[in-house]
């Protein structure tokens, strides 16, 4: 074959790699112009970081009255409900100091009664002392029409007078005295006398005492951070236990300071977690905007006046709510790393709250106690001494 058939290789295999470069080159244009316009219509209206964790109540379980730790009920990861007792104190003090309490309030009951008593025997001695009076006076009169007769002599129209002055100073005493007593009663019922009322309220204090040597638990989570141990003496206020409610959760996600401009409260936001992975997404809603920085708020804040200053791009919180029933589905924990992206396309809302939160955010009604049993006692002890 001659070398003239041969030539016409070279150049179409030159055309072809020219034909490949430039449908290479299009597709490129095509993609960056593709992604250009991507970018544009969504891509810039999202901001992520990855600079998020999961964050949550954790409820310190504290003891409401000093005592020695008997026994404990649960250990870290258990599963309580509210109102479960955690732990209990030594009852012994208490339980003395409720039926010395007991005692006290029967014996306000029985003084308080007599007073009231000594009320009516008072107001029958006024009564006596009056008649002793009019007697007194009836005599003096007589003597003394018989005195200006000279009937009698002076010596016994002196004692008359006497014995006038004394029956009419012995009413005084006596209404004194009435005066005194009723300024204890005032016609108040026995029930609500005072003095009854103290011993009552010593008393409900005294069974308040007693029902919190059981410690419960103020909410539905788990135990963490056990500190409490068998045989120790707490104090007021000292923390033994956290619970941690699983659907009290929430994403503090810190932003850079350059990307917060078009975030607003309401904004949609999608979170995956490095526990669950990409197989799992949250859809989030942006709840609110800290007032501070991380730095602000540390514990020792950034003082740039001393003039060794380097800007660095700071970071700021913002809270993401999370969709209840997917926490229920796939639980969080405390601290785990998020991912988080919000979608910053809506600017109708608000960059910080104008009105204040409606209704209450927490609640929990375990450390509140139905006063019943105690005020049953209570009128038990009053008509038990009352002497009715």
């Amino acid at each position: 074959m001659s070398a003239e058939t041969l030539s016409p290789q070279p150049r179409s295999n030159k055309q072809t790699r020219k034909l490949a470069m430039i449908i290479a080159s299009v597709l490129f244009i095509l993609i960056g112009a593709g992604y250009a316009i991507y970018w544009f219509v969504a891509l810039r209206h999202h901001q992520a970081t990855d600079d998020a964790y999961v964050a949550g109540n954790q409820i310190q379980v504290m003891a409401q009255i000093a005592g020695n730790v008997t026994t404990i009920h649960v250990d870290n990861t258990d599963r309580v409900k509210q109102g479960d007792v955690l732990l209990t104190l030594d009852p012994t003090d208490a339980q003395q100091a409720f039926e010395r309490a007991q005692t006290a309030l029967a014996n306000s009951v029985r003084q308080t009664h007599q007073l009231i008593i000594n009320n009516r025997q008072l107001q029958a001695n006024i009564e006596l002392k009056k008649t002793a009076l009019n007697q007194a006076t009836a005599d003096l009169v007589r003597r003394e029409t018989l005195g200006k007769a000279a009937a009698i002599g002076k010596e016994e129209l002196q004692h008359a007078r006497d014995a006038a002055v004394s029956a009419r100073a012995e009413l005084e005493v006596a209404l004194q005295q009435y005066q005194a007593n009723n300024a204890l009663v005032l016609n108040t019922p026995l029930e609500l006398h005072p003095s009854v009322q103290h011993a009552s309220s010593q008393l409900r204090d005294a069974w308040l005492t007693l029902q919190r040597t059981k410690v419960v638990s103020p909410i539905d989570g788990y135990v963490s951070r056990r500190s409490v141990q068998v045989g120790a003496q707490v104090a007021v206020g000292n923390p033994l236990m956290v619970i941690v409610p699983a659907d009290q959760v929430w994403v503090d996600a810190n932003f850079k300071e350059t990307q917060l401009a078009n975030m607003r409260i309401g904004q949609p936001v999608r979170i995956t977690s490095d526990f669950y992975g990409d197989d799992v997404e949250y859809t989030g809603t942006v709840a609110g905007l800290d007032m501070g920085t991380g730095s602000a708020f540390s514990l020792l804040p950034a003082q740039n006046a001393t003039g060794n200053w380097i800007k660095v791009v700071q970071r700021l919180p913002v809270r993401i709510e999370l969709d209840p029933q997917q926490v229920a589905q796939h639980p969080l924990r405390i601290g785990l790393s998020m991912e988080v992206t919000v979608d910053t396309a809506v600017q109708n809302g608000l960059v910080l709250a104008e009105k204040p939160r409606q209704g209450v955010a927490y609640e929990t009604n375990a450390l509140t106690y139905d006063l019943t049993p105690v005020n049953m006692l209570i009128t038990d002890i009053i008509h038990a001494n009352a002497g009715n």
